[in-house]
């Protein structure tokens, strides 16, 4: 009986242990919470979408519908990622941590077609839709390329246009869009033409002529109502034909574009001597930086035209011409330098494009 106790334990013992060593030799059972980490982990957003939405006439919509698929990132569900949103009062949207591959976009507004655009996003990947136009009702087109760089300066001239510090003073002659495409030159006679006619204009002319009848500039205008008529007069004078001939005239002449491109990225230094040159400098409409002979030029042709009109006693001569074009030179860097800094963050509803190049 010992004996035979002994071998059920030896036996036991021994089956106890090969047991044991299967089991030692067993790989570690897999954790699936790596795996849902890595799958969480590919699915986190690589890009981002935005665009303008506009109708054929080029003004922006507010208030319409776009719809966002992506047919190769799929939720928790299993099914295609689907997102929404609406356009702001400027006909903006966007979408942000998105994953990359194929999209669709589906627009639509009340009283027009429904518009879809397709496209593919990359990762890392910030994609500008641009302007998607909306026709009145009629059938439903499939794009890959929304509209035309005339189209898209409509679209992107529409939203400068409705830039305003504060929400009152305009500010029409900055864009915040990085590479922006160039202006018509009847874009170009649009622009001047909207900001000289703005009420605000007319208002900003009339507490300077003010101001010069307090304090009698240009004596030779005499006082009273009369002398303020031809002060006011002088005033618009200055502004409309400097806006016209620096603004449009010359700038469609030469192609280059009268706009600030807001750079917006960088040291403070950087964007300081960006904001600077600016003033001496220009895009052409071929995309390359150039001397602003139109700026420059116009400043010139501006003051020699005022001559015309000022008392013989105030009027300019060449050389006083010439230091008014360059006092005129250093407060537009100044006006820059405001622009870059400070003008932004006073102006409501600006779109975020990113950074323009220099």
């Amino acid at each position: 009986m010992a004996l035979a106790r002994i071998i059920v334990v030896a036996a036991l013992t021994a089956q106890a242990a090969t047991a044991w060593s299967q089991k030692a030799e067993l790989p570690d059972a897999p954790d699936a919470r790596p795996e849902a980490a890595q799958q969480i982990s590919a699915s986190i957003a690589a890009g981002a979408l935005h665009g303008v939405v506009t109708d054929n006439a080029g003004a922006v919509l507010e208030g319409a519908h776009v719809t966002l698929t992506q047919a190769e990132a799929k939720n928790l569900a299993g099914t295609a990622v689907v997102r929404t949103t609406v356009t702001n009062s400027n006909g903006e949207f966007s979408f942000t941590e998105l994953t990359s591959g194929d999209f669709k976009l589906a627009v639509t507004s009340t009283g027009f077609t429904t518009q879809t655009v397709a496209g593919k996003l990359h990762d890392g990947e910030d994609y500008d839709a641009r302007a998607i136009v909306l026709t009145m009702k009629g059938t439903t087109s499939e794009v890959e390329v929304t509209a035309s760089p005339v189209e898209i300066a409509q679209a992107e001239l529409k939203v400068e246009e409705t830039q305003r510090v504060f929400g009152a003073i305009p500010n029409f002659y900055v864009t915040y869009v990085p590479n922006a495409p160039p202006l018509t030159g009847k874009q170009k006679y649009n622009l001047a033409w909207k900001s000289s006619v703005d009420p605000v204009a007319f208002v900003a002319v009339g507490v300077i002529a003010g101001v010069e009848q307090a304090t009698n500039s240009y004596d030779g205008y005499g006082q009273g109502a009369q002398g303020y008529a031809k002060r006011y007069g002088a005033g618009f004078a200055d502004s409309f034909i400097g806006t016209m001939i620096g603004g449009a005239i010359l700038p469609a002449w030469w192609k280059q574009d009268p706009r600030y491109f807001y750079k917006g990225t960088g040291t403070t230094r950087s964007r300081a001597l960006y904001a600077i040159a600016a003033s001496v400098r220009c895009k052409g409409d071929n995309g390359r930086w150039q001397v602003n002979y139109s700026g420059i030029i116009g400043g010139l042709a501006a003051g020699g035209i005022s001559n015309l009109y000022y008392p013989a006693g105030d009027r300019d001569g060449a050389g006083l011409t010439f230091e008014n074009a360059l006092i005129g030179t250093g407060a537009s860097a100044l006006a820059n330098l405001f622009q870059e800094f400070l003008v932004r963050k006073l102006t409501p509803h600006v779109p975020n494009y990113g950074a323009s190049k220099p």
